[in-house]
């Protein structure tokens, strides 16, 4: 499996650490750590020597509850770090909910669009990825992080988000989007209760049989916290325990924090299947 990101090609013969570079000052779990743009490009550069194999760009919180930023303010966050970062040997990815936020990142040396609009999507966001060739990941959510934690009424939550995914693939590929271009990711803690997003892990198979790549951003996620009662920045073998469990029902990306951490516990992984020569 590969995934084609304009001029670059990612093998996804093994896992694909996604790290997360939040240029914001109120993302839930590192907000201000990265908000300066030299801050940014160190840590990129650090989670790029520590394995990571895609830089995910964000600049507006999505947590619950965030507030909305202005397309001028996300640009003016994400643009120079993006411009920074393009000579690194790894793919730029741009994690918006705004097609012109996602046009500019690309025009700056982005080469895929993590798009988080999930059921607000328009269209637009998949207009760029076609007209580009970029890459796209397309996230289930419901409404707006204002809205969202009240929007997670599902009679088969699995079921529900894999034909949004299978839906939203058919329509990329309609507009031209090449199929190895496409990632699913069903969207751990958007719009979904914490016993949502078990069931989701638990049947993480059904996503896989879409016959995309699928993305699985667990990283520090509330339902991590409420099932071991602790705070953000203690989540990290909860973290380490999903993204395994994930991997494991046949995920090939994974976006997350701690990028050397997990990334020492699927090389373990990779051992235990393949071999120490594997």
């Amino acid at each position: 499996m590969k995934l084609r990101c304009k001029d670059r090609v990612l093998a996804l013969d093994r896992v694909a650490i996604m790290g997360v570079l939040n240029v914001t000052p109120d993302s839930f779990s590192d907000g201000g750590l990265w908000f300066q743009t030299g801050n940014a490009v160190v840590h990129a550069r650090r989670m790029v020597d520590q394995g990571a194999a895609i830089i995910d760009v964000g600049g507006e919180s999505t947590r619950p509850g965030a507030e909305p930023v202005a397309e001028d303010e996300e640009l003016r966050r994400v643009i120079p770090v993006i411009e920074a970062l393009a000579e690194l040997d790894v793919p730029i990815s741009i994690d918006t909910r705004k097609a012109t936020v996602a046009r500019r990142a690309v025009d700056a040396g982005a080469s895929i669009v993590n798009d988080t609009l999930g059921e607000e999507g328009d269209g637009s966001i998949d207009r760029v990825a076609a007209e580009t060739g970029a890459a796209i990941a397309v996230m289930h959510s419901r409404g707006t992080p204002l809205t969202m934690k009240g929007l997670n009424q599902y009679g088969d939550v699995v079921a529900e988000v894999s034909t949004f995914l299978r839906d939203r693939a058919a329509s990329l590929r309609d507009m031209g989007v090449a199929s190895d271009a496409i990632v699913v990711d069903p969207g751990f803690g958007f719009a979904k209760d914490p016993g949502q997003n078990l069931e989701m892990l638990r049947r993480m198979d059904a996503f896989v049989e879409l016959g995309y790549p699928v993305l699985a951003g667990t990283s520090r996620k509330s339902f991590i916290g409420q099932a071991l009662d602790l705070p953000e920045d203690q989540r990290l073998e909860g973290t380490i325990a999903t993204v395994i469990w994930a991997v494991a029902k046949g995920a090939r990306m994974v976006r997350v924090h701690d990028v050397e951490e997990v990334g020492r516990a699927l090389k373990m992984v990779e051992a235990i299947e393949h071999g120490l020569d594997g």
